[in-house]
């Protein structure tokens, strides 16, 4: 078995990026494999159903910040007491046919595909309705969005009926994308989520590097905490998402001491 350090970049676009650094343990025939394989590879997508478990909240993080800006937009929808789903594969039905009345809008007015993270957040045995959260590519007027959340229009009838409160903003990204809007989304103690995505969204691409730290300055840079200056003489160009959240240690009794940086590109 061998024993070493992995440093793997996780690219989320131009100005967002994660990097894991963790002991890792091979054979020397897996390792001899790996060596010889330095290009990009796409980060395993993960089931895509429940979101209340920590890699699939970073994933969703991830893949917000790779697809989309401040072109786009965030759609919050509930529903009203006469519409209230008793279940929620009801409720994830109800907000799959809006989906596709938007994906037809689009269509209808010559815009690109419909690309999409739908998140359905719920409680079970609680007085918290279900809610939908929608991030979707730009195009269509938020008017024309928010119009679509409506039931299967009744005789005599110009428009269905609302299904509940409805709201579209354009995304406003800070200096980290839209890391915020999607944490946000995604964390949440006491509800539970699931969540769902369009298949034509970008994957993030990952690297490896197996051979630029050790153990020991693992360990050192875990007791030390350097912080964002010493981050971005490692990394130039690229300084932490925030104090916080922007690097993080976790100590394992197995596998020893892992660390992992939230980046954003430095803008002149």
């Amino acid at each position: 078995m061998r024993n070493f350090v992995r440093q793997k970049t996780i690219l989320c676009g131009d100005n967002y990026r994660e990097v894991d650094i963790y002991n890792y343990t091979v054979t020397q025939q897996e390792y001899a494999k790996k060596k010889k394989r330095s290009k990009k590879e796409k980060v395993s997508v993960l089931k895509q159903r429940n979101l209340n478990d920590k890699n699939a909240r970073r994933y969703l993080v991830q893949i917000c910040n790779l697809n989309f800006g401040e072109e786009d937009i965030h759609t919050t929808l509930t529903y009203n007491k006469k519409y209230l789903p008793e279940t929620i594969e009801d409720a994830e039905r109800e907000v799959t046919n809006f989906i596709r009345r938007v994906q037809y809008k689009r269509k209808k007015d010559g815009l690109p595909a419909l690309k999409y993270i739908l998140v359905t957040a719920y409680s079970e045995g609680k007085e918290v309705r279900i809610h939908h959260h929608i991030i979707m590519n730009g195009g269509l007027d938020r008017d024309a969005i928010e119009d679509l959340w409506r039931k299967r229009r009744k005789k005599g009838q110009k428009k269905g009926d609302k299904i509940g409160y409805i709201n579209a903003d354009r995304l406003q990204p800070d200096e980290n994308g839209v890391a915020a809007l999607s944490t946000y989304i995604a964390k949440h103690p006491s509800r539970k989520k699931r969540w769902s995505t369009s298949q034509n969204l970008e994957k993030p691409d990952s690297k490896n590097n197996d051979s630029r730290y050790s153990r020991r300055q693992i360990e050192k840079l875990a007791k030390e905490r350097p912080g964002r200056e010493y981050w971005e003489k490692q990394y130039p160009g690229w300084t932490l998402t925030d104090e916080v959240y922007g690097e993080q240690y976790e100590h394992n009794e197995i596998t020893g001491w892992a660390i992992y940086l939230k980046l954003r590109r430095i803008r002149r």
